[in-house]
């Protein structure tokens, strides 16, 4: 059976901004601290299940990641466009692990790509739907 088009009732990305994310080595992040202040970090993404998705290499330790917690309304940038999400924190161990798979795929050889796959890190992933 086809998986049901959530974009269509605001929740799932739509599939233009879903194969900008999936193309995109690395996007920007706008997160919001208590007082209002923004914060814009630069993090990877993947495309997993036809969903968008991100992940703290810093864990719930990460800034970004903490905001986000906080105020799940973020802004991200990518292909020369904002776009409004909401970051949900991603649950079920299978679910981590789809996104972990696609992080792994799409980012062997790069630098940097270990950390994202520590255990203590795996559950600083959150889910981008449509805001």
């Amino acid at each position: 059976m086809p998986r049901p088009i959530r974009y269509a009732l605001g929740m799932a990305l739509s599939p233009q901004d879903l194969a900008a994310l999936d193309a995109a080595e690395e996007i920007t992040i706008e997160t919001r601290a208590n007082d209002g202040t923004p914060h814009q970090t630069i993090i990877w993404v993947v495309v997993a299940a036809g969903e968008g998705y991100v992940r703290s290499v810093r864990g719930e330790r990460g800034r970004w990641y903490r905001e986000a917690q906080a105020d799940p309304n973020v802004v991200i940038r990518v292909d020369g466009r904002a776009i409004n999400v909401r970051a949900v924190p991603v649950t079920g161990q299978e679910s981590i692990s789809t996104v972990t798979a696609a992080i792994e795929e799409k980012y062997t050889g790069i630098p940097g790509l270990e950390p994202m796959l520590r255990p203590d890190v795996l559950d600083a992933t959150l889910r981008l739907e449509s805001a």
